[in-house]
């Protein structure tokens, strides 16, 4: 199972790094043809939009999975460990609440939007919403296994904050021999 999840942000990663090549290459392209023709494609536009809502949306579900949020790691270390699992729990907790919220709001959005075309490209824009809700369910389920893993394995907050780290240091050390 493990290997299929790294399998599976692997190619999340991947993911980020065409969106932000596509990107980077249509806003430069714009960019030449504005300076050397005084005229742009208007496509192009849409897309790099499109391509950094989704790199935005992306990295924050590979960020949650390598502990990378929001979390206060000096104030953690200087409470009692008791406490370290009282906020690590209630930070979790208050994420799946956040992205209950986030999934329903996208969906009612995605389904308001379902006819809407964009202009340029006639992309259907319920493609915008739907990064909110790949987002929300995907950062849930995360959130659902860090509280599976303090309650029920009764792991570590500093295990559970450092383990990305660990993981990165095996397949570093797997790589080099």
């Amino acid at each position: 199972m493990k290997a299929f999840l790294d399998t599976l942000f692997k190619a999340v990663e991947v993911l980020i790094a065409f969106f932000l090549a596509v990107m980077i290459s249509l806003v430069f392209m714009n960019v030449v043809c504005r300076y050397l023709f005084s005229k742009g494609f208007a496509w192009s536009e849409e897309i790099a939009r499109l391509c950094f809502i989704y790199l935005v949306y992306l990295g924050s579900i590979g960020a949650m999975r390598d502990n990378q949020h929001l979390i206060i790691d000096s104030i953690l270390s200087r409470v009692p460990l008791m406490a370290q699992r009282l906020i690590y729990f209630l930070v979790q907790v208050g994420l799946l609440w956040l992205m209950s919220i986030l999934t329903r709001g996208s969906w009612l959005l995605m389904l308001q939007n379902l006819r809407d075309r964009w202009v340029a490209t006639h992309f259907p824009t319920y493609l915008v919403y739907a990064a909110g809700l790949i987002t929300g369910i995907a950062i849930g389920i995360i959130a659902l296994a860090n509280i599976f893993r303090l309650v029920i394995m009764k792991m570590s907050v500093a295990d559970l904050l450092k383990m990305r780290d660990d993981s990165e240091a095996d397949q570093m050390q797997d790589s080099i021999q």
